[in-house]
């Protein structure tokens, strides 16, 4: 699983690891935000770098789509009163069975949102994963590390975006690990582990915001030279959300003025195909004639890339339509695509092996089965190269042919950035 989730994720997204580390041994109860489905577990697995066995709805393991997936990699059903109050009482078994599995070591990942869902923040936080927390400290003698994992998307349902993964600090909880007031502890754990689980991750009035706080966010970075790695990054993005939200309840009308100025840019920054950070650096004639020098042979290997992905279109196009007609709803469109791909990719691969191995041999058929996918993913990897390559170039054009207008924007970047640190600062008072 770790393998395959390593593989999934970096084919689908461009995205990092930050923060602190899961341990590598011991019992270790990962708690993460749930907005992306079955994409979600996968993140989370290559975050904690081990095996984690993940607690997932009972109503998964009879899906016709995914259901095997569900049960291949071992995870534990947990019944809901909204699917069938019935079934509740096997619960405790389960309980039971996960207990069990800390005390042997385990790594055991939770959502605790109790559900997948396109919200632009946390949803309420259930009870269950405090709950199992507290029993399995009871097995064990000891409280162990719950640890918090952050999943920060910059569009969920589009191929190649930004992924910030952020793993936080496991927290002390071991006053309630032998309180004998449960359901206080339960309460008392259950608010920590929402107050650990904020802290990673980014939390929107709505989805409108997103683009807003991420421009900003951007423009800050730029032109402050910050770190920009997963931590920081949704660190600042927290904030900025946080200071919004602010100026909103307190009817103050500036964040309006600033909102708009912010979309403008944004929208001048895309028209001239930059970012923030692009629009700050200057790149001379010399570093781009090396940049091109140094990625010619990229050219030489287009056709192929080209050629790979052309023989690979029917599974790519089936996948995009297993996405939009099998997905129940926005949280689980990158989960079937990403699922249809590997599914159909392996027939179409079977089936191409067979027609080799009918039209002219064995051996054709054998080394079709074996290259065609390395040929492919090779010719993945050329085409986001490319596309990179290709916005470079545009960039360095832009910059010597558009130079005064650039100046210009330039010069308002700098004064939004400024403008930012007064409302950041006020913001946090």
């Amino acid at each position: 699983m770790p393998f395959i989730s390593r593989l999934a994720t970096r084919a689908y997204y461009r995205f990092t690891v930050g923060g602190a580390r899961v341990p590598t041994d011991g019992p270790v109860l990962l708690v993460a935000n749930h907005n992306n489905s079955l994409l979600d577990p996968a993140f989370v697995t290559v975050a904690a770098q081990r095996e984690v066995r993940f607690l997932a709805k009972s109503t998964l393991f009879t899906h016709k789509q995914i259901g095997w997936l569900v049960k291949a990699v071992a995870s534990i059903p947990v019944y809901r009163a909204q699917d069938d109050p019935r079934l509740l009482g096997q619960n405790r078994d389960i309980f039971v069975a996960v207990h069990e599995a800390l005390a042997e070591g385990a790594a055991v990942g939770i959502f605790p949102e109790g559900t997948s869902h396109s919200g632009s923040r946390l949803a309420p936080i259930k009870t269950g994963a405090a709950r199992i927390a507290l029993g399995a400290a009871r097995r064990i003698g000891a409280a162990f590390p719950i640890v918090p994992v952050g999943l920060v998307f910059r569009d969920r349902n589009s191929v190649r975006s930004e992924v910030r993964v952020v793993v936080g600090d496991a927290f002390d909880w071991s006053d309630l690990a032998a309180r004998s007031d449960e359901k206080f502890a339960v309460r008392e754990l259950t608010k920590r582990i929402d107050e650990a689980m904020r802290r990673v991750t980014l939390n929107l009035d709505s989805w409108e915001d997103a683009a807003l706080v991420h421009v900003a966010e951007q423009i800050w970075t730029a032109e402050h030279g910050s770190p920009r790695d997963s931590e920081s990054t949704v660190s600042r993005l927290a904030l900025t959300a946080s200071v919004l939200q602010r100026f909103r309840s307190r009817g103050d009308a500036e964040w309006q003025d600033t909102a708009r100025e912010l979309r403008a840019h944004a929208r001048m920054l895309q028209r001239m195909g930059l970012s923030p950070q692009a629009l700050k650096e200057d790149v001379t004639s010399a570093a781009a004639l090396r940049w091109i020098v140094l990625r010619f042979p990229l050219l030489a290997a287009i056709p192929l890339a080209a050629l790979a992905l052309l023989v690979y279109w029917p599974p790519l196009r089936g996948a995009r339509w297993m996405a939009k007609y099998n997905s129940e709803g926005p949280d689980s469109v990158s989960t079937y695509h990403v699922l249809g791909v590997g599914f159909l990719g392996i027939i179409w691969t079977v089936l191409l092996s067979v027609a080799a191995t009918w039209a002219l041999n064995w051996r054709w058929g054998v080394a079709t089965f074996v290259l065609l996918p390395l040929v492919a993913a090779g010719a993945a990897i050329v085409a986001e190269r490319r596309r990179l390559s290709w916005l470079a170039v545009q960039r360095f054009f832009v910059r010597h042919l558009h130079r005064r207008r650039l100046g210009r924007m330039r010069a308002r970047q700098i004064a939004i950035a400024r403008h930012l640190d007064e409302l950041l600062e006020i913001g946090t008072q």
